[in-house]
């Protein structure tokens, strides 16, 4: 069995240098060449008392430059831009889209979105906002009205209050001293014509004893003495219905509408004040709604505004569909009558000529990779030319359309600056991204292939004579290796060149 190990090892490597869509691909061929390497070691080891001249699948190591670098396939976007995304809430549609390519102006259309269902919304909203206009306008005089009434309505109340103090102390010190003076007065009266009356009695006494004048005169002035003894009894009740009764009474009464129209004054201060609070609560509440719907319009008609999208700044038009990096299949190109949600990239305008690449690194490579290393941009549209740049940012998680799509597949989003001249670079380009991990000017390396791990150890298998242990020479050695770059490993320990 007459196999060219160094065929074998060429064709493998020119598979690995291949553009691959993930790292799992470069796993399985990884293990479908050492399944084929362990076969054909057994079969020679089989073969070799029948075949003895026949040659074992080796490689010689060898000692020389190395390169330790991390090969991925990436998309060419521009390092500084303006993302255009859409504003209005939930799904509208593409009326008119501005041709890919075109250089704009600040200001100029670029995207006009489906306005029609916000246009009835605005008039249903204009409607709405009208009458919240007219309950605000009609709470705000009912305010008015209401302070008015109950201005009014305290100052009556205070007026009458007024009055019955007034009352009492026109009473007290007025009404009643006067009519007791009265009363008191009468009394004097009536008992100054009772004395009087007397006398004349005892006067026309002596003048009908005498004989001057008749009996009849006699009892004349008897009945009117009679008369005058009552009116000063008269008197005297009265006095003392007046200082008993009628003062009490009138007292009372007085000082009991001074009291109720003191209440009363309270209480339409109560009403006035939580008719105040009412209606000023009515008040803001007309008021919010109000400015709820004017603010529902103006919304509206932001979404309305919103539907003509306009170029922040001058540059060439860049859909978001094509300067982004995305499997294939997962997102229509942009295009006139397509449907777009709230927050959807739609154009990127390109503030700069810088140019970056956006690349995914296998989570495998990532303990190689960091930032600030060299990297070599070869392009696919452009043989011949090589970029430079350095990697500027990682990703802290994996890429999560990435996982979506493949859940065993961990990829992080990674973004290489371009160096110098980018002319000739456009966005959405295919290119071939080397990152540059070490490079060494002398060192020994093999095949990542032929490198094992054997329990805790890394072995390789080195050729030699037969002996006891190895009818065909073959025996493993511990070596100590460094970095692999997918197809050669370098020995830092356990073997030399040749």
């Amino acid at each position: 069995m007459n196999i060219d190990p160094k065929k074998l090892f060429d064709k493998a490597s020119s598979l690995r240098l291949a553009q691959r869509p993930s790292i799992g691909l470069v796993t399985a061929l990884g293990l479908a060449i050492l399944l084929l390497l362990g076969w054909l070691l057994i079969t020679s080891s089989r073969n070799n008392d029948s075949q003895g001249d026949e040659s074992l699948l080796l490689f010689t190591a060898k000692r020389g430059p190395l390169t330790i670098s991390v090969t991925e396939s990436g998309t060419i976007d521009n390092r500084e831009k303006l993302v255009v995304k859409s504003e209005v809430e939930g799904k509208t549609t593409i009326l008119s889209l501005v041709p890919e390519g075109t250089n704009v102006r600040k200001g100029d259309l670029i995207v006009e979105l489906d306005a029609s269902s916000l246009e009835e919304e605005k008039t249903t909203q204009q409607i709405a906002l009208l009458k919240a206009e007219a309950a605000y306008i009609h709470a705000r005089e009912n305010l008015e009205v209401t302070r008015s009434e109950g201005e009014s309505n305290i100052a009556k109340a205070r007026l009458e209050y007024d009055f019955a103090i007034t009352d009492l102390r026109k009473y007290l010190e007025g009404e009643y001293p006067q009519e007791l003076q009265k009363a008191e007065a009468n009394i004097s009266i009536a008992k100054e014509e009772l004395q009087r009356a007397g006398e004349k009695v005892d006067w026309s006494r002596r003048l009908h004893e005498e004989g001057h004048i008749t009996r009849s005169e006699l009892e004349a002035d008897a009945l009117e003495a009679k008369r005058k003894e009552i009116e000063v009894e008269l008197a005297q009740s009265e006095w003392d219905l007046l200082t008993n009764y009628t003062h009490e009474r009138k007292l009372d009464e007085l000082e009991s509408n001074e009291l109720q129209a003191e209440k009363a004054l309270e209480r339409i201060r109560r009403k006035a004040a939580a008719d105040n609070v009412q209606a000023e609560a009515d008040l803001r509440a007309k008021k919010s709604e109000f400015e709820r719907q004017q603010a529902q319009l103006e919304k509206i008609q932001g979404k309305i505004d919103n539907c003509r999208i306009t170029a922040p700044v001058d540059g060439m038009v860049v859909y978001a569909t094509s300067s982004a990096m995305r499997w294939r299949g997962q997102e229509e190109p942009l295009q006139e009558g397509q449907e777009v949600r709230e927050g959807q990239e739609l154009i990127h305008l390109p503030t700069t000529s810088s140019m970056m690449v956006e690349v995914k690194i296998h989570e495998s490579s990532l303990n190689k990779v960091r930032v600030g290393l060299p990297v070599v941009v070869t392009v696919d549209a452009l043989p011949g030319k090589r970029f430079t740049g350095r990697v500027g940012r990682i990703a802290l998680l994996p890429d999560a359309t990435s996982a979506w799509i493949n859940p065993d597949l961990k990829v992080y989003s990674t973004e290489v600056n371009l160096n110098g001249d980018s002319r000739g670079l456009r966005t959405g380009m295919t290119c071939q991204v080397e990152i540059i991990v070490e490079q060494y000017d002398d060192a020994v390396y093999v095949p990542l292939q032929s490198v094992m791990r054997v329990g805790d150890q890394t072995v390789v298998y080195v050729s030699g004579k037969p002996n006891r242990t190895s009818s065909n020479g073959v025996s493993p050695r511990p070596v100590a290796i460094g970095l692999d770059n997918n197809r050669v490993v370098r020995i830092i320990e356990g073997l030399s060149a040749g």
